[in-house]
């Protein structure tokens, strides 16, 4: 079934984007963790989307300075494909890499080394967040939003709703650690927060529906929004 994105040509203004939290200086009540999971072959794609330009930026990049520059720390990267050349177009940021050997296995396992990783670097943080890379419109405010509700709320998960659906970028409590690092192969955020739906606390992200997975989303992002 072909994606269906609601896009106002050259004007970047979706329905939700008000809806989003302005909290850049808040002051964070418990520390929360970031993982970005990068570490897939891209299969559909065709080549690395990780490294798909995009308003002068990678994806990957993007996402490592939007990460950087929301209130979460620390900040894990997980590679696997090409994790060597992928590494090496984040070394002038302060994000954390872990190469995940078994990134062939799927989602689950990368989310698994990003938790070990996280809690090496620091044991006490109270939720962690998983993003991802092709999702364009992910920001900091976006994932300062995740935290501020989480302090509010202190739900189990807070995750962002669009299409219909609720998934990543999705912040989890410190009380489904143990679940998220039990997680296989193909199984992945959107599998607790299925298991833990009645204990989940939804954010509109309507853009969080814009995620790349071929050439022809790329096209459409890429046609139907600005670049600046």
């Amino acid at each position: 079934m072909p994606k269906v994105w609601f896009i106002i040509k050259h004007n970047i203004l979706i329905q939700g984007c008000h809806q989003h939290f302005k909290v850049r200086s808040m002051k964070l009540k418990q520390n929360v963790g970031l993982i970005i999971l990068a570490a897939g072959a891209s299969v559909r794609y065709g080549a690395s989307k990780q490294l798909l330009s995009f308003n002068g930026e990678t994806f990957l990049r993007r996402i490592v300075r939007e990460s950087l520059e929301s209130v979460c720390q620390p900040i894990v990267a997980v590679f696997g494909a090409d994790a060597r050349n992928l590494s090496r177009h984040v070394d002038e940021f302060a994000v954390h890499t872990i190469q995940n050997d078994k990134w062939k296995k799927g989602m689950g396992t990368s989310i698994s080394v990003g938790m070990e990783k996280l809690l090496e670097i620091d044991e006490e943080i109270a939720g962690a967040i998983i993003t991802v890379c092709d999702q364009p419109f992910v920001t900091n405010d976006v994932i300062n939003g995740l935290v501020k509700n989480f302090n509010e709320s202190q739900a189990l998960i807070v995750a962002s709703r669009y299409a219909e659906t609720l998934g990543v970028p999705a912040l989890f409590s410190r009380r489904l650690f143990s679940d998220l690092m039990a997680l296989k192969n193909s199984g992945g955020a959107k599998d607790l927060i299925k298991r833990f739906s009645a204990e989940t606390v939804a954010i509109n992200f309507s853009e969080g529906a814009i995620d790349i997975d071929t050439p022809e989303d790329f096209h459409c992002l890429k046609t139907n929004f600005v670049e600046f």
